[in-house]
C-alpha cells in the first residue's frame, strides 16, 4: 500500500465481505493456508509442525480487515482438517481465527505508522495471540501435549514471524503488487 490512511481505513472495513473479488482472493488464501501448512509442512515429532501455513491468514488480516482474516482462518483450518482427515479442535481453529483477526486489527490500530511497525505489530500480535496462546492451549488440552514441546513453539513462531513478516513487507513494498491489491478492494 501506498501507506495513505484511507486505503489503511478502508482494508478495515466490514463492506469487504460484499466484494467478490475479495471473496476469490480469500479462497484463494484459504487453499494457500491449505497447501502451506499440511503438504508443504515439516513435522518435528508428533507437536511440533514447521509450515507457513499462517501467512495467507496474516494477508488477509492485513489486506482486507480483522473479520475477513479471522473468516479466512477458520475457513483454512476447517477444510484443511476435513481434505487431510485430521480431528477437527475447535481451540485450533479458533487459534487459526485470531491469527487473521489479530493481524488485521493490529493493522488498523497500528496504520498511522511506518510500514515495518504496521507489519511487525500485526504478525507479533497475530502469532503472540493464536500461535503460541491459543494452539498451545489446544494441543495441550485435546492431545496432553507435555509443557516442554509448547515451550518451543515460542523460539519456533518468533523465527516463522520473522520469514512471514518480511514476506509481507517485500508484498507492501511493491508497487504492481500493492496497486492491484487496492483494485481489489474497490468495490
Amino acid at each position: 500500500m501506498s501507506g495513505n490512511r484511507k486505503n489503511t481505513a478502508a482494508m478495515g472495513n466490514i463492506r469487504l465481505f460484499g466484494n467478490t473479488k475479495v471473496l476469490v482472493v480469500s479462497a484463494l488464501f484459504i487453499a494457500m493456508s491449505i497447501v502451506l501448512g499440511k503438504l508443504l509442512a515439516f513435522n518435528i515429532g508428533s507437536s511440533i509442525r514447521v509450515s507457513f501455513e499462517n501467512l495467507p491468514l496474516l494477508m488477509a488480516g492485513v489486506f482486507f480487515g480483522p473479520l475477513v482474516g479471522a473468516a479466512v482462518g477458520i475457513g483454512a483450518d476447517l477444510i484443511g482438517c476435513l481434505i487431510v482427515g485430521y480431528a477437527i479442535n475447535p481451540i485450533i481453529t479458533l487459534g487459526a481465527a485470531c491469527i487473521g483477526f489479530f493481524s488485521g486489527l493490529a493493522a488498523i490500530i497500528l496504520s498511522g505508522r511506518k510500514q515495518i511497525v504496521r507489519i511487525a505489530g500485526s504478525v507479533a500480535a497475530a502469532h503472540i495471540t493464536g500461535s503460541m496462546l491459543i494452539k498451545s492451549i489446544g494441543l495441550y488440552l485435546y492431545f496432553h501435549t507435555p509443557f516442554e514441546v509448547l515451550i518451543m513453539r515460542v523460539p519456533l513462531y518468533i523465527g516463522i514471524g520473522i520469514v512471514e513478516g518480511y514476506i509481507l513487507y517485500l508484498l507492501l513494498k511493491n508497487k504492481a503488487f500493492s496497486e492491484q491489491l487496492e483494485r481489489v478492494c474497490r468495490k
